[in-house]
């Protein structure tokens, strides 16, 4: 069984869709056509408690991915992101994307 925590940080099938179809079925960064398993890059990580919702949820390709999670270039494509999910949803705040153990709000839908 999934704590909380580990739920509310996944990214579910339906999440992937809206996002994937949001995103144009392409990668953000380099606009390669990707498989929606490719909708699964966290803008807020999952480590920092990165919810798995569509606000906080990007298409990237795998190199992009581990680009955005690893690279030299990772301020910039945050920056990008953060911009590019703003686009639309207007600005977010860190505390909407992120778990909170004594939240009243289910984030695991």
């Amino acid at each position: 069984m999934k704590s909380k925590l580990a739920k509310a940080t996944s990214i579910s099938k339906d999440v992937k869709m809206k996002v994937w179809v949001r995103d144009q079925m392409a990668c953000i960064y380099c606009h390669r056509r990707v498989p929606v398993e490719c909708a699964n890059s966290h803008f807020i990580k999952k480590s920092q408690l990165g919810l798995g919702i569509e606000q906080n949820i990007v298409t990237a390709c795998p190199k992009c991915h581990y680009k955005y999670d690893f690279g030299v270039n990772c301020k910039e494509m945050i920056n990008y992101t953060r911009k590019y999910l703003s686009s639309f949803y207007g600005a977010l705040k860190r505390s909407e994307l992120t778990y909170h153990k004594y939240s009243n709000i289910d984030n695991s839908k």
